[in-house]
């Protein structure tokens, strides 16, 4: 991968596909930034501290960050057992805030790279919403349309992946077209991450022990980081508007 004298922000870099995406990126010659609201435990080129569940503070990171980078890996997230409002404000709007903001500062053929999820499948099931709140422009803007179209606690992770796909979708080409800047997603399964547990209490007893079946184990952290650094390299140039299952085949296995 050609990475060498890139400048990479990565976000959720603290532990699990954040900390293996940054050692990844490195290996290959990247410079890495880090962005986390807990300290690395990692070596990194720089790191800013910021909670990326308000704007001002996503504001205030992008302030520390150099005036170009050429690559944004968005891999922050809370799990599904989190409070519906903070899943939607970190997992969603935080993550289209901190795109935006960062989008005239990465040079032309970088690269943003959105972890979703194989829970995200299933959006054109719910297309239309998704599209909707999609095309509200800005943070607050997003929270009030959340406000008249409640998403259920029990789906709420599922829901925001789903819309953080059908988002890259629409806003990946028009953002190509005007500054030469890729946009994708990586969708992984089950990953032996910090948040497994949550994730499998998440899901519940009867549908995490259906998925078991269909795969061979959850994924490692250090299987999944490659893919998002390939994204980033001039090798994917041409790769841009698509969701990418880094699943074992988990996603193959739903009807």
């Amino acid at each position: 991968m050609k990475l060498t004298n890139k400048t990479i922000v990565v976000t959720g870099v603290s532990s699990g596909i954040g900390a293996e995406t940054a050692r990844t990126l490195r290996a290959h010659g990247a410079s890495v930034i880090g962005v986390d609201r807990n300290e690395p435990s990692l070596s990194l080129d720089a790191f800013v501290q910021a909670d990326l569940s308000h704007p001002a503070a996503i504001d205030a990171a992008v302030q520390q960050l150099p005036a170009k980078v050429d690559g944004l890996c968005n891999i922050a997230g809370v799990p599904g057992t989190a409070e519906p409002q903070l899943v939607a404000r970190v997992n969603y709007l935080g993550l289209r805030h901190l795109s935006a903001a960062l989008l005239p500062r990465i040079a032309s053929g970088g690269a943003i790279v959105n972890v979703s999820s194989v829970l995200g499948a299933e959006w054109p099931q719910r297309l239309a919403l998704h599209r909707a709140l999609g095309a509200v422009d800005g943070f607050a803007a997003g929270e009030a349309w959340l406000d008249a179209h409640p998403v259920a606690a029990a789906t709420c992770y599922q829901y925001f992946k789903e819309a953080l796909i059908v988002w890259t979708q629409m806003q990946a080409q028009p953002w190509f077209m005007d500054t030469s800047v890729r946009m994708n997603c990586v969708a992984p399964g089950p990953v032996f991450t910090p948040i497994l547990n949550e994730f499998v209490t998440m899901l519940g007893a009867e549908r995490a022990q259906a998925d078991a079946h269909r795969i061979k184990r959850p994924a490692y952290a250090d299987e999944v980081a490659p893919v998002i650094a390939f994204l980033c390299a001039d090798e994917s140039r041409w790769i841009n508007g698509v969701n990418i299952p880094v699943d074992g085949g988990l996603a193959s296995t739903y009807p």
